[in-house]
C-alpha cells in the first residue's frame, strides 16, 4: 500500500492528511472524504492498490494476471517487462514535492524514467459521444443530473448526438449541490458506471461508456449508415428494377433516388414525387420535418405526411415507392392508386434484402466517454523545477504523456491539455476529492537524460526494482493500447 508522509499526529490519534486541499482529519482505521486515504496505525496509506502494466513477452501467448502469494515481499520481478502508472500511486500535493514515483528502467539499451503522479484536476470534464440519429435535445440545451446541470449539448456530429459535461464553472462555479453532482457524475462516467441524465426541451438518457445508449427508456441498436443522401448513393443499384421511388428519410438530408444523381447515373426516370422541406440540390432535401425521436431522427411516424401530392406529368398508377430511414428500422412500400395516392402494401420480397441491407451495415449503437483535463503547475511541479521545460518536452514529443498506461490526444496550443478514451484504462482508474475534483493518473516517460536536461528531480530516481513492499498490482496491458514504452528511441520507433 503507497504510503505518504502524514502532516503529523493530532488528537485522539487522527492523523491529518495532506493529500488534497481538504486536509482531513482521519480517525484509525477509518478514510478519508475521497475514500482514497486512510489511517492504518498513524501511517496515512493509499487504500487502493498501486497498478502496474506487465508486456506480454515477444512470441509469446496471453499474459496471465499476476497473483500475489501470501509472503510476497513486495519485489518486483523483472521479466515480462512492467511499466509503473500512476493509478494508486498518489499525489504531489501541496505541488512543489516531486512526484509519488520516478522510476528509471533500460528499454533496448536506453535509459527511460517515468514520472507518475494522480492529478487533482478542478479543470476537468467528459466529452460523450451517443451514436444515435434520435434527437436528444436542443443544441446548447443544459444537461442535469438530479436536477443540476452538470454541461450542455454540443453540436452533433455524423450519426451521433454529442455533449459536453463538466467544467470548471460546473464543478466549482455554482452551488456546492451542483458541484458535487458534477463531480460524483464525472467520476461515474470516466469508471465506466451507468448516469442517467435529462436534456432540457429533450430526452432522458443513460449513458455508460463502451456500452448502448437509452433514450427514453429505449435502448438503441444502431447508428445511422450516413445521411438520407449517403445511403441513396451506397445502395441506389440495389434498388434499381426493384422500386420506381425510394425516399430515405432523415433529419438532416433526405433523399430521393430520382432526383438524386446516383438515380440520373441509373437512368431512373422522374416520378412526380414532390417532398416538403427545402430543397438543396436535386436529390437532396433538408428540414422535411422537425427532429425527434421517429423516422431517421424526425418526429414524424407516418412518412406520407413528409410528401406532397405527386405531379401527374410523370407519376402513374402502380408507382412502386419504398420509404425507408436511414437504419433501416422503419421502413414501409407503397403503390400509387388510380388517383395517385399511396396505398401502403406488404413489403415486396425483392426489397428486403436491401432494407436489410441497410441495417447491417449500421454499427451498433455505443456511448464513447471521453475524459478531458488541463495539467497545470501542480503536476508539473512534480516533475521538474521548471514546469515550462516538461510542456516545451511534450511539444517537441521528447516526453511520451499516457493516462494510466493508455494512450492521450494532447490538444495543440498552450498548456497540457489531454483527453482519453476512459475505455482503454484499468478499472476504477479515476477518483475524487470533495473539493470538489476528479483524480486521474498521469506519466510521463522520457530518457533519463531528457530528464535531467529539463531540470527533473533526478534526487528522487529510483530504479523499477527497488519498489518493494506495499500493496501492488500487476495486469496485463490492453492489447489494442500501444505498449507506454513504444516511442522514438535513438531516432527509430521501438515497440
Amino acid at each position: 500500500m503507497s504510503s505518504q508522509q502524514a502532516a503529523g499526529p493530532v488528537a485522539d490519534d487522527k492523523i491529518r492528511c495532506d493529500a488534497c486541499p481538504v486536509m482531513c482529519y482521519i480517525k484509525p482505521g477509518m478514510t478519508g472524504a475521497c475514500d482514497r486515504y486512510a489511517n492504518r496505525a498513524g501511517e496515512l496509506v493509499r487504500v487502493d492498490p498501486h497498478v502496474l502494466l506487465e508486456q506480454a513477452i515477444s512470441g509469446g501467448t496471453d499474459v496471465v494476471p499476476f497473483t500475489r502469494p501470501a509472503d510476497w515481499d513486495g519485489t518486483i520481478v523483472q521479466t515480462p517487462e512492467r511499466f509503473v502508472t500512476a493509478i494508486g500511486a498518489g499525489t504531489t500535493y501541496p505541488d512543489y514535492k516531486p512526484a509519488p514515483f520516478i522510476v528509471s528502467s533500460e528499454i533496448d539499451g536506453v535509459d527511460m524514467v517515468t514520472v507518475v503522479t494522480e492529478g487533482i484536476f478542478s479543470y476537468c470534464g467528459v466529452k460523450v459521444k451517443i451514436d444515435t440519429d434520435r434527437f436528444v435535445g436542443p443544441e446548447a440545451s443544459p444537461v442535469r443530473v438530479s436536477g443540476e446541470q452538470i454541461g450542455h449539448v454540443t453540436t452533433g456530429e455524423y450519426g451521433s448526438q454529442m455533449l459536453s459535461l463538466g467544467g470548471v464553472h460546473h464543478l466549482t462555479g455554482g452551488s456546492k449541490k451542483e458541484g458535487r453532482v458534477t463531480c460524483q457524475a464525472l467520476l461515474d462516467l470516466s469508471n465506466g458506471q451507468a448516469v442517467e441524465m435529462t436534456v432540457d426541451g429533450g430526452a432522458t438518457l443513460v449513458v455508460e461508456a463502451g456500452k448502448p445508449p437509452i433514450v427514453n427508456g429505449q435502448t438503441e441498436t444502431r447508428m445511422r449508415v450516413g445521411c438520407g443522401s449517403a445511403t441513396i448513393g451506397i445502395f441506389a443499384k440495389q434498388w434499381l428494377g426493384k422500386a420506381d421511388e425510394v425516399v430515405v428519410v432523415d433529419d438532416h438530408i433526405t433523399g430521393v433516388l430520382s432526383e438524386h444523381q446516383a438515380g440520373k447515373m441509373l437512368d431512373i426516370p422522374p416520378t412526380g414525387i414532390r417532398l416538403k422541406g427545402r430543397r438543396s440540390t436535386p436529390g437532396r432535401y433538408f428540414q422535411v420535418a422537425e427532429p425527434g425521436t421517429g423516422w431517421g431522427g424526425t418526429n414524424i411516424s407516418d412518412p406520407l405526411s413528409i410528401l406532397g401530392d405527386f405531379d401527374p406529368k410523370h407519376a402513374f398508377p402502380g408507382l412502386r415507392l419504398l420509404m425507408v430511414s436511414t437504419t433501416g428500422e422503419h421502413a414501409a412500400y407503397y403503390e400509387l392508386d388510380e388517383a395517385l395516392r399511396p396505398v401502403e402494401m406488404a413489403m415486396p420480397e425483392p426489397l428486403i434484402e436491401p432494407v436489410e441491407r441497410i441495417a447491417e451495415n449500421c454499427e451498433p449503437a455505443l456511448c464513447t466517454v471521453l475524459f478531458i483535463g488541463g495539467a497545470g503547475g501542480s503536476l508539473r511541479a512534480g516533475v521538474t523545477e521548471n514546469p515550462v521545460r516538461l510542456t516545451r518536452s511534450i511539444k517537441d514529443a521528447l516526453t511520451n504523456v499516457t493516462c494510466g498506461g493508455a494512450p492521450v490526444y494532447l490538444w495543440p496550443g498552450g498548456g497540457i491539455t489531454f483527453m482519453v478514451d476512459v475505455t482503454r484504462l484499468p478499472e476504477n482508474a479515476f477518483g475524487y476529492v470533495p473539493t470538489p475534483a476528479l483524480v486521474a493518473p498521469l506519466e510521463f516517460t522520457l530518457r533519463l537524460s531528457d530528464y535531467a536536461a529539463l531540470g527533473g528531480h533526478m534526487d528522487h530516481v529510483r530504479p523499477l526494482a527497488s519498489l518493494t513492499g506495499g500493496d501492488r498490482q500487476s495486469i496485463p496491458n490492453r492489447r489494442d493500447n500501444p505498449w507506454p514504452f513504444a516511442r522514438r528511441i535513438a531516432g527509430e520507433l521501438s515497440q
